[in-house]
C-alpha cells in the first residue's frame, strides 16, 4: 500500500519555548521527511511561544490545554478527554512532559490512538512539594505507555525505576543534534567576539535555563575564582528562567558585572559556541544535556558536573568533576587545560560515530512512527553511573 499522507505524531510538552527538550524535538522535526511524518504539538499554555511560528511554517498544528497545578486534576482530566475525543487522528502520542503523562497517555489510548510513548528527559525533579508531586505522578507511568523512552540510563531510572530499566523495558533514544550547525567556524568566532566586545578575552560559556538544576550560583562562584587567576576572563550566559534575577544579583555582589554577559535566549546559539573558549556545566541533575553535546560538536573543552550522565561524553573533550569540590578547584581545572582549549577541531565524525547526529535519528524515527514497531536506539539495561 502506497502512503499518500504523512502520519501525524503529537508531541506533548509544557511549552514550545526555547528549552532542552523543545530544542531536541525541533531538531528532529526539521530533519524529518515531512511527506512521511508530520509533527503536531499539545502544550500546557495559551500563550504564543518562541517556536510556534516555525512549527506552523513546517506544517504542524499547535493545540492548548490548561496547565496542571495539582489541585485541578479533575478539570485537567476533563480537558484532556475532551481534546482526544476531538483529535484522535494521530499515529502516536509522545509525552515529553512525564510529570502528567500517566494521565494523558491512557486517555489518548482510549480515544483510539495506536501508539503511546513516554519520553524521560530529566534525571531529577524540582525541590519541594512540586518535586514530590512529580515523583508521585510518575509512579504508574511505566504501566500506562506502550513504549518507555529515555535520553539516558540515568533519566530512565529516575522516571521508570531501576528495575524497569534492568528488565530491558526502556529504550534509549540519543538526544541528537544537527552536527553541521555546530562545526567550528573561525570566521564566525571572530565576528561574534567582536560584536560582544570579547576579542581579547578568555570566554567561559554556558547555555541553559536559569533554574535550580543548572546551578548558576556555583557557576558564578567558579568564574569569580577564575577571575582571581587571570584578568582576561569573561562569562557568557545564554538562557532565561526564574532564577536569572538571583544570578544577576550574585554577579553584582561579587563585583563581576563588567565581566559577565546575560544574552537571554538565542535562536542562533550555534554562533555563540564558536565565540566561547571553554564550556562549563555544573548542573545538579540532568537527563542528557543537549548543550553539552552541542559544545563538543563545536570543538569546545567541557568541564561537566559529576551529576551529569557519562553518556554525555561523546568525545574526549568532556571532563567530569564533582560539584562537591570547591569552586577554586573547578577554576584550577579550567586553568590547567586552558591552553589546550584554544585549539579547536572538527568533531563531526566522533558525534556521528556515537549516533548523535539528527539526520541518523530522523531516518530511524520515521520508520518507527510509520510502523509503530521496533524503536530505534537501544534497550537500556545497565544502571546509571556517576563519578
Amino acid at each position: 500500500m502506497i502512503q499518500t499522507n504523512p502520519v501525524r505524531v503529537l508531541n506533548v510538552l509544557g511549552t514550545t519555548n526555547l528549552g532542552g527538550a523543545e530544542s531536541r524535538v525541533m531538531e528532529l522535526y526539521r530533519a524529518l521527511d515531512r511527506t512521511k511524518v508530520q509533527f503536531d504539538f499539545l502544550v500546557h499554555t495559551d500563550r504564543e511561544c518562541q517556536y510556534d511560528q516555525e512549527i506552523r511554517s513546517l506544517g504542524g498544528s499547535i493545540y492548548h490545554v490548561p496547565r496542571f497545578r495539582g489541585r485541578n486534576l479533575l478539570s485537567y482530566h476533563r480537558a484532556l478527554s475532551k481534546f482526544f475525543e476531538a483529535h484522535h487522528e494521530f499515529a502516536a502520542v509522545q509525552g515529553h512532559m512525564t510529570s502528567t503523562a500517566a494521565v494523558y497517555l491512557p486517555i489518548a489510548k482510549r480515544a483510539g490512538i495506536p501508539v503511546t510513548i513516554a519520553h524521560a528527559r530529566s534525571a531529577g525533579v524540582d525541590r519541594g512539594v512540586k518535586g514530590l508531586v512529580t515523583k508521585l505522578m510518575r509512579v504508574p507511568l511505566k504501566y500506562r505507555a506502550d513504549y518507555c523512552f529515555t535520553c539516558s540510563a540515568e533519566a530512565g531510572e529516575a522516571v521508570y525505576g531501576r528495575a524497569w530499566v534492568q528488565r530491558g523495558n526502556v529504550w534509549t533514544i540519543p538526544n541528537a543534534i544537527d552536527t553541521k550547525r555546530f562545526v567550528y567556524n573561525p570566521a564566525v568566532r571572530q565576528e561574534v567576539r567582536a560584536q560582544l566586545g570579547l576579542a581579547d578575552k578568555f570566554v567561559i560559556g554556558h547555555v541553559g535555563r536559569f533554574g535550580f538544576m543548572k546551578n548558576h550560583s556555583f557557576l558564578i562562584e567558579i568564574f569569580a575564582e577564575l577571575c582571581r587567576l587571570r584578568d582576561d576572563a569573561a562569562l557568557v550566559l545564554i538562557g532565561k528562567g526564574e532564577l536569572e534575577d538571583a544570578a544577576r544579583a550574585k554577579v553584582k555582589a561579587l563585583g563581576l558585572t563588567d565581566k559577565v554577559l546575560f544574552l537571554g535566549n538565542r535562536f542562533d546559539v550555534e554562533r555563540y559556541y564558536q565565540a566561547f573558549d571553554y564550556f562549563v556545566f555544573p548542573s545538579t541533575f540532568e537527563g542528557l544535556p543537549g548543550s553539552v553535546a552541542e559544545a563538543q560538536a563545536a570543538g569546545l573543552h567541557c568541564l561537566v558536573s559529576n551529576q551529569v550522565t557519562r553518556e554525555a561524553a561523546l568525545t574526549e573533550l568532556a571532563v567530569y568533576k564533582s560539584i562537591a569540590e570547591p569552586a577554586v578547584s573547578w577554576a584550577s581545572e579550567i586553568m590547567r587545560s586552558a591552553k589546550a582549549a584554544l585549539t579547536r577541531e572538527d568533531m563531526s565524525a566522533a558525534i556521528l560515530a556515537k549516533g548523535f547526529d539528527v539526520r541518523q535519528q530522523a531516518a530511524a524515527m520515521e520508520a518507527f512512527y510509520i510502523s509503530g514497531k521496533n524503536p530505534p536506539g537501544h534497550v537500556t539495561r545497565c544502571t546509571a553511573q556517576k563519578l
